[in-house]
């Protein structure tokens, strides 16, 4: 039973597909732990623009990140000893990465410098991050996500402040992933993948979070929501590849549309264009973005 009217689909289309130059499927550790079985050429995730049009994405696999110019040109950033998951642009034009073998980075596009922002939490290894969000104070959400589900709902949600204060604001979530920000930066938005939830949680300047509010509660399937967007107007962006699709949410939770997937399942992250209403999507099963346009 849904408490809603089905949500009006939306098209989308092929922006930009990894060559295949940049293609050798071959064993590795990554695709060993996740997707077993499955000859893994890439896995693109993170996607982030710059102020030219160049669309960023990483290669978790292969610990490669990659620009895409406005035309679907590729060409490769940086190659290093990593898993990059989710990235974001940074004001001076650095890259900053949620890497799941290595911690939140930052690294140089032009150089390929790699800086170590925050590697361990009190000593401890993190369990493995997967996204993050840039807040307007200059801290840092991100998801340490590693293998928590259901079985183990053990997943966090930090905030790291330019001081390099820590806060530790969820620390129960089953397999916490894509994570944004309200437009006020009062609230933010976790997508827990084995739970198939969206919870909402306050962005208070305490480092004990209160009252955290289910926000969406997905259907079920082969896998729950990953990334996670905010559109200028408070409509929240789910990437959900167990079912092939983004849905886009109002502010009170009410699903409006469904952006179908042309191309593989798996949709997983997703940044919308300067104008607040194009939306470029990887779809990591087939290392390809997708584009859709949101009505108004």
């Amino acid at each position: 039973m849904s408490w809603f009217a089905p949500p009006t689909d939306v098209e989308s289309r092929v922006f930009a597909r990894l060559p295949d130059v940049f293609r050798a499927a071959r064993p590795n550790e990554w695709g060993a732990a996740n997707k077993p079985g499955a000859a893994i050429d890439s896995f693109l995730e993170g996607p982030c623009l710059a102020p030219d049009g160049t669309l960023y994405v990483t290669d978790i696999p292969y610990g490669r990140i990659f620009a895409v110019d406005a035309s679907g040109r590729w060409s490769l950033v940086h190659e290093y000893d990593g898993w990059p998951n989710g990235m974001k642009l940074r004001p001076d034009g650095s890259l900053l990465v949620a890497d799941y073998r290595r911690g939140l980075l930052r690294i140089d596009p032009e150089s390929g410098t790699i800086h170590p922002v925050c590697t361990t939490v009190n000593s401890e290894s993190f369990k493995g991050l997967n996204d993050l969000a840039l807040l307007a104070a200059g801290a840092v959400l991100f998801t340490d996500q590693g293998q928590t589900g259901l079985h183990d709902p053990t997943g966090r949600l930090y905030r790291l402040w330019p001081d390099g204060r820590l806060d530790r604001l969820i620390g129960n979530a089953a397999s916490p992933n894509g994570v944004a920000v309200n437009p006020e930066g009062t609230h933010a938005f976790l997508a827990l993948t084995r739970a198939a939830q969206i919870w909402r949680v306050p962005l208070a300047p305490a480092a004990l979070s209160a009252k955290t509010q289910l926000f969406a509660q997905l259907p079920g399937g082969l896998s729950g929501p990953d990334g996670l967007v905010v559109d200028p107007h408070g409509r929240l962006i789910v990437c959900d590849p167990g079912h092939g699709s983004a849905w886009v949410l109002s502010r009170l939770g009410e699903p409006l549309f469904r952006i179908r997937s042309c191309a593989g399942r798996t949709l997983t992250n997703a940044v919308l264009r300067p104008d607040g209403r194009t939306l470029l999507m990887t779809e990591s099963e087939s290392g390809q973005i997708l584009e859709a346009v949101l009505p108004g």
